[in-house]
């Protein structure tokens, strides 16, 4: 299996990133239940407090289509794009380093 990292930043509506950040600390709580969830971590930017780093660690591919699949159109994830004046998300290849996840070529 092939984990998938990622980065999301979300710029939210000036004066707003704390609101943006409570919501995203929200589902983070709310992805306690998801085993493909190996990592969701919620960061203010610190010169920039309306900006919202998002780091994730997903099992797989599956794992993290299953969950957007889930939170599309949901209340909750319209309240928080409401909120939201720009965003990116940038994928990457997990190499390995420090941390609860297995060196790569390690086993799951």
């Amino acid at each position: 299996m092939n984990r998938i990292a990622r980065y999301g930043k979300l710029v939210a509506q000036e004066g707003r990133g704390a609101e943006l950040a409570e919501l995203l600390l929200t589902a983070a709580a709310g992805l306690e239940d998801q085993p493909g969830c190996e990592l969701y971590l919620v960061n203010r930017q610190a010169d920039a407090p309306d900006t919202i780093w998002v780091t994730e660690l997903w099992r797989d591919k599956d794992a993290l289509d299953a969950v957007l699949e889930a939170i599309k159109g949901s209340p909750e994830t319209a309240a928080a794009m409401k909120l939201v004046a720009a965003a990116e998300m940038i994928e990457l290849d997990l190499l390995g380093g420090k941390g609860p996840i297995p060196r790569a070529g390690g086993s799951t």
